[in-house]
């Protein structure tokens, strides 16, 4: 999205033609700006008082599950299912997707003992090696 005029630079145009008396065409040539934005900037002057640009709102999405702490004791209790199955028992409708990136979000991971499989795999795996 690009990014919008600074607040000085509309300052300086509003002020060109409400002070000045400069025509709305004659202020987009000499600010190289078109009609349509000074048109639009003079429309949100007149409703809401001000010509500051709109807050930067990028598009979200809608979060589904809002109860986070509800969400982990399901985790917990359906952990052993595929994110599928764990999708279609949610009392919502929600994707699988949605369910992985919640997973990843609370921490939850299906491995049992990582560090300790880890270590006991380089223990085998160095007992392996003497033979």
């Amino acid at each position: 999205m690009a990014k919008p005029y600074s607040y000085d630079l509309r300052q300086k145009v509003i002020d060109a033609i409400a002070l000045d008396g400069l025509k709305k065409s004659e202020a987009s040539e000499l600010f190289n700006i078109s009609r349509n934005t000074i048109d639009l900037w003079l429309n949100r002057l007149k409703e809401t008082g001000d010509f500051a640009a709109k807050p930067n709102q990028p598009p979200g999405n809608n979060h589904k599950i809002r109860d986070w702490s509800k969400f982990e004791e399901f985790a917990r209790t359906n952990g052993d299912k595929t994110q599928k199955e764990m999708a279609e028992l949610w009392p919502e409708e929600i994707s699988d997707r949605t369910i992985s990136r919640a997973l990843k979000k609370i921490g939850f991971t299906r491995k049992k003992k990582p560090m300790v499989i880890e270590k006991e795999m380089r223990l085998k795996g160095k007992n392996l090696e003497k033979r």
